[in-house]
């Protein structure tokens, strides 16, 4: 680009010279020869203060040349030379200057200048002065060297110029280019510079937010493949223990195995569901979702946990009032939700774990607590990547909190307590 912008400039300001060029050297020509002239006029007329009106009679006439290069010469009033340096015949502007004018000619590579001498009214002679037009075109053409010197430094200024406003131009450009193969190169973070160029500013600043997009794409692909991952992993943790549960004991009741089996499937279903419906819905609301029952949901998640928590010999507690467990709640968000935080306790926490809801009127509340103490900052605890474990959890289930309208918090560190608050009929 550097180089296009200098030729560009170099075309532009050749053609700008050109045009100012070529009239100046016409005018220096035409003053040159003009200036000539306008000498050859002025030595002629102080020769004709010299001629005495006798010269017609033989009087000798001394005409005395004012410069080296140049000739006088006096002709009487038929043309023929009488004194000085000339032709015999004094030509066309004698000729026009005995009928009383000044005349200028050019004639035999001479610049003539023929002014009349008068003596009263009549025209006596002519005062012929002359001077090779050599002289005056070296002149000219010494002016015309100077003039394309000018020219040439003028150009010269021009290039310099220009490749400072290449420079500035493509500086920005290339330092653009380079944040765009950092970004190809998969950082992420290359943001590209503003300059003071207002419409390179413009092309930076839609290069900016379309990797902010990208990166808000990318990241959003990221935390919707450990949300899958997290959350069917447990799924089918479940469901895996179950059936081996029931294939180890031969005396298992094989349709309860199959029919357990059966439920942890369409909650499987239910996982999936809701993790494709929390990634179509980024970072905005959860579309509206079948409501259940909020004792039912409860009921669901104790099935689904109690033989785990079983099996490392403590227990699982839930607790809801009648009227609590009518409440209308979004039930695959919410069952999502509890099994996360059963999860966490069941990883992390100590003793019995119980589950409380709560009708608080225009909201209901889900409580999970432990015996065990939180060993993280609250503030920190539901960011992703902290902790012991992925770090995906607690991040997902506030995620899916924030998602229907509600909010999730950790009430309690000693004992561990986490509460979900949910608005009736918010949707889920």
């Amino acid at each position: 680009m550097r180089a296009r912008v200098v030729r560009v400039a170099l075309v532009a300001a050749t053609v700008a010279l050109v045009l100012l060029a070529v009239p100046l050297a016409v005018a220096v020509r035409y003053a040159f020869f003009a200036d000539e002239g306008g000498e050859l006029e002025r030595d002629a007329m102080a020769a004709v203060v010299r001629v005495g009106p006798d010269f017609t009679a033989g009087d000798p006439v001394e005409l005395r040349a004012v410069r080296p290069d140049e000739g006088l010469a006096l002709y009487d009033a038929a043309g023929r030379l009488r004194s000085g340096s000339g032709p015999a015949r004094g030509g066309a502007a004698v000729t026009r200057a005995l009928a009383g004018g000044v005349a200028r000619s050019r004639s035999g590579g001479e610049l003539v200048v023929a002014v009349p001498v008068s003596s009263g009214e009549r025209v006596i002679g002519a005062i012929r002065a002359s001077t090779g037009a050599g002289t005056v075109w070296t002149r000219v053409l010494w002016g015309w060297a100077v003039l394309l010197g000018l020219c040439l430094v003028a150009l010269g200024a021009a290039v310099g110029v220009a490749r400072r406003q290449a420079s500035v131009l493509a500086a920005p450009l290339e330092a653009l280019a380079g944040t765009s193969l950092a970004v190809a190169g998969g950082d992420l973070t290359a943001r590209a510079e503003q300059s003071t160029i207002a419409e390179i500013d413009e092309v930076a600043r839609a290069h900016n937010t379309m990797v902010d997009r990208l990166a808000q794409l990318l990241e959003h692909e990221r935390h919707f493949t450990a949300n899958a991952s997290h959350q069917l992993r447990t799924s089918l943790a479940g469901l895996q223990l179950g059936l081996e549960a029931a294939l180890d004991d031969p005396d298992a009741d094989q349709r309860a195995a199959l029919a357990e089996a059966a439920e942890r499937s369409r909650h499987l279903d239910h996982t999936i569901e809701e993790v494709l419906r929390l990634a179509r819905s980024g970072a905005g609301m959860l579309a509206s979702g079948q409501e259940q029952p909020a004792g039912d949901v409860l009921a669901a998640a104790d099935r689904r946990w109690h033989g785990a928590f079983a099996e490392d010999g403590r227990r699982l507690t839930t607790i809801w009032e009648p009227q609590a467990g009518r409440l209308p709640v979004p039930g695959r968000t919410v069952e999502q939700i509890a099994d996360i935080l059963l999860d966490n306790a069941q990883r992390h926490g100590r003793g019995t774990v119980t589950v409380t809801l709560r009708d608080l009127g225009t909201a209901f509340a889900l409580d999970v607590a432990d015996e065990g103490s939180a060993g993280l900052d609250p503030r920190v605890i539901f960011e992703r990547g902290v902790g012991e474990g992925s770090g995906i959890g607690l991040a997902l289930a506030r995620q899916l909190a924030d998602a229907a309208g509600g909010r999730l918090s950790l009430a309690s560190t000693a004992p561990t307590r986490f509460t979900l608050l949910l608005p009736l009929h918010a949707g889920g």
